[in-house]
């Protein structure tokens, strides 16, 4: 029978990624459910806890209550894309993902083909050479006020967790999800938190393992752009400083 410290811990895997007892089975290579491991009654196998490392990085030393270390290899989590298409001189191009597009984006993240289907083009400006870029549609307004939704940002290819920035924005592609958001790494902590500019949308954690791709924000594609909208802004702020000095003066006299 296995120790109380492991069953617990086996069980907040499980428990923390989502998984009920026979998914998580399936996961691991266990034919019916994992409610017999958790009631103690069957030892973990070798081959589960090499699953266990290989899907998601779990210390086996932390599993068996011997390190307080719960993942392993977290400094060293590729997030490189998956694939790059290039154009017909063998170029780096950059693919545009539409919000359409985004929401199979996980899930075909590395079929070659799939990519075929997204329009690319080069666009040579100096700031967009030497490195791999890609365009993604922006959805919901969770990154508000710097992005807007229907807005398309061009980012930059990240290829380690530990080279992100706190103020910066990213792509974050997940295993199941695509989304725009600030990233901080919290000291001693193995958890990544996802941050929204709009603060209605509160914080997140993730795992590392959880991350497929990372892209920084370097520029966006705006439309609609209004000439007057910062001629008005600075006519209203005139306007308030003017009201404010006359307050000021009648102050002063009274």
């Amino acid at each position: 029978m296995e120790n109380e410290v492991t069953l617990k811990r086996f069980i907040e895997i499980r428990r923390e990624l989502g998984h009920t007892q026979a998914e998580f089975a399936k996961l691991l290579g266990i034919s019916t459910t994992t409610a017999d491991i958790e009631r103690g009654r069957t030892k973990l196998s070798g081959k589960v806890v090499a699953e266990l490392l290989r899907q998601f990085k779990i210390n086996p030393l932390w599993l068996f209550g011997e390190s307080e270390l719960r993942h392993l290899e977290t400094s060293h989590t590729s997030v490189i894309p998956k694939v790059v298409t290039v154009d017909s001189a063998d170029k780096d191009n950059m693919v545009l993902v539409n919000a359409k597009a985004a929401a199979g984006y996980p899930q075909n993240i590395q079929d070659t083909s799939w990519y075929q289907q997204l329009p690319a083009f080069d666009l040579p400006i100096p700031e967009f050479r030497n490195a791999t870029y890609r365009g993604f549609q922006v959805e919901g307004d969770s990154m508000l006020p710097n992005l807007q939704p229907g807005e398309w940002v061009l980012a930059r290819a990240i290829e380690h967790i530990d080279h992100v920035s706190a103020n910066k924005m990213y792509v974050v592609v997940l295993q199941d999800a695509f989304m725009v958001k600030k990233i901080e790494k919290r000291p001693n902590s193995n958890n990544i938190t996802l941050v929204s500019l709009n603060e209605t949308y509160p914080p997140y954690d993730i795992k590392p393992f959880q991350i497929q791709e990372i892209w920084e924000v370097s520029s966006k594609i705006t439309f609609n752009v209004d000439a007057n909208t910062d001629r008005g802004l600075l006519r209203q702020l005139q306007e308030s400083m003017q009201e404010l000095k006359s307050q000021l003066k009648h102050v002063k006299k009274v």
